[in-house]
């Protein structure tokens, strides 16, 4: 049991199973937004904060500073009423308070500890040239402002450029340098973190389940096409395979049905095969065998009956000898290319001595065979296995030929490739037999079989012989009119 739970778990967070990746992605699709949006959201808070509280500062001090001017109180600091009012601002805001007077000194300090000293600072020269600032400390935890002292009416401009004299610099009497604390606005944004990470993890636990729902259902059609194929893996079955959940399973399940039918029908083809070639070699047996026992049943046989009988027999054998021949051939043929014989032949000729030796064949029919030869071609091939491709699809066209028809060959050629054009005008092959003509032992009309003689191997061997010299064989048939195939083959052979 445990040892299946830890397969199970193996297999689920492994890299490579679907499972896994879209648990991570459905994982993935529902945390990052969740930590953007808190980041996002925290440093908003933590901008419009301190934004609010530097313009709440800020509109603070411009009152006080126009109080400041009202009580001359950069000349005498002991007004209480202005005193009041910064210690206020200062406790308001935790922060701290400096007054400014045009020379540079401090002549107020709310921490009372820096009245009578002398600052120069960047932003207390910008201030003076009529250039409020504020700047916000994350490291120290202050936002610093600082506010021109100036007669009401005065206006101080926001950017750094250079005062005319006389104009905004001579009618600023002071600065006001404010420091307020951030410490409220960084409580709230810990406290806002705090609740936005509790948030999180309630979010990860629901995302969790989730993206585990999710996982299975989405990979639970993929379970069913893997039950599916388990269910035939131990034989081929009648019912094909049916996962309609996605297109995609669809498109495998597809895919599989296909294959399942081809080797259904490899399966059927191997049964037929053993049974056609078990069916081939007994025939000519049981002919002789008959014969024979016909001869010994006789006592005293006719020397003239004897003949018949024996050369009946003769007939038998040698048919016998020709399936046999054939299955070899066919065996030999299956093996890898590295069994042909490469060597350059010259194709117009050997397609001539072919010829010559099938035309009495064709004669005796009255068939009419012609060889058109477009061009001189010279070509790498097994000139054995070339041989048996253009003898069977000849000796094929005169047998399938109608009596005074006509067989037409045809060599032509590229710079890459010559092709092998043999034409009847014979009988014809059905359309739905167009499929099966390269099956072993399959025959086009089965009655007529015995009549017109062979074994059914022929095609079959052409097929493999042209395969392995890389090439490709093609058939066209109208029914009742004739057949031609075309068989292509490289000039130079190509080495797999």
């Amino acid at each position: 049991m445990w040892n299946k739970i830890k397969e199970e778990s193996v297999k689920f967070f492994s890299w490579r199973s679907l499972k896994t990746r879209i648990f991570l992605i459905v994982l993935a699709a529902g945390l990052i937004p969740c930590v953007v949006m808190r980041y996002g959201i925290i440093n908003y808070y933590e901008d419009r904060a301190v934004s609010l509280r530097t313009s709440d500062v800020q509109t603070q001090v411009k009152i006080i500073a126009d109080h400041l001017l009202n009580y001359n109180y950069l000349q005498d600091t002991s007004s209480e009423v202005i005193n009041a009012e910064l210690d206020q601002l200062s406790n308001l805001y935790d922060g701290r308070v400096l007054i400014i007077n045009s020379n540079f000194k401090i002549v107020k300090d709310t921490y009372g500890i820096s009245e009578g000293k002398t600052i120069i600072s960047e932003e207390v020269i910008k201030c003076f040239k009529g250039q409020s600032t504020s700047n916000h400390d994350v490291n120290n935890g202050y936002i610093e402002i600082t506010t021109p002292i100036m007669p009401t009416g005065t206006t101080a401009t926001e950017k750094s450029e250079p005062t005319p004299k006389g104009t905004e610099k001579e009618s600023i009497k002071g600065v006001m340098l404010t420091s307020v604390s951030t410490d409220s606005i960084v409580a709230t944004m810990e406290i806002l973190g705090r609740k936005a990470v509790i948030l999180e993890i309630l979010i990860c636990l629901v995302v969790l389940g989730i993206a585990g729902i999710m996982s299975n259902i989405l990979v639970k059609p993929f379970n069913h096409l893997t039950d599916a194929i388990n269910e035939i893996k131990g034989g081929y079955t009648e019912e094909l395979i049916s996962v309609p959940d996605y297109s995609e399973t669809v498109h495998i399940v597809d895919a599989f049905n296909q294959v399942l039918g081809r080797m259904r029908r490899l399966d059927d083809s191997r049964q037929e095969f053993v049974a056609n070639v078990s069916h081939e070699l007994k025939t000519p047996i049981t002919s002789v065998k008959v014969l024979a026992d016909s001869l010994l049943a006789q006592g005293d046989v006719p020397a003239e009956l004897y003949k018949e009988f024996m050369e009946d027999i003769a007939a038998e054998i040698d048919r016998e000898n020709k399936i046999i021949n054939d299955l070899l051939a066919l065996v030999k043929m299956d093996k890898t290319a590295s069994d042909l014989n490469i060597s350059v032949v010259d194709i117009n000729e050997l397609t001539e001595i072919i010829l010559k030796r099938l035309r009495p064949i064709a004669r005796k029919r009255d068939i009419e065979v012609i060889f058109e030869s477009i061009r001189q071609v010279t070509a790498e091939v097994d000139e054995v296995k070339l041989t048996l491709i253009i003898t069977n699809l000849v000796e094929n066209a005169i047998k399938y030929n109608k009596d005074q028809g006509s067989v037409k060959v045809v060599l032509d050629a590229d710079h890459q490739f010559f092709t092998i054009q043999v034409s009847d005008t014979g009988i014809g092959i059905p359309e739905d037999s167009m499929e099966h003509i390269y099956e072993r032992f399959y025959r086009v009309d089965k009655s007529h079989s015995r009549e017109i003689g062979g074994t059914g191997l022929g095609l079959a061997i052409t097929r493999s012989a042209v395969l392995m010299h890389r090439g490709s064989i093609k058939l066209s048939s109208v029914e009742g009119e004739g057949t031609t195939f075309i068989v292509k083959i490289p000039l130079n052979y190509i080495v797999p």
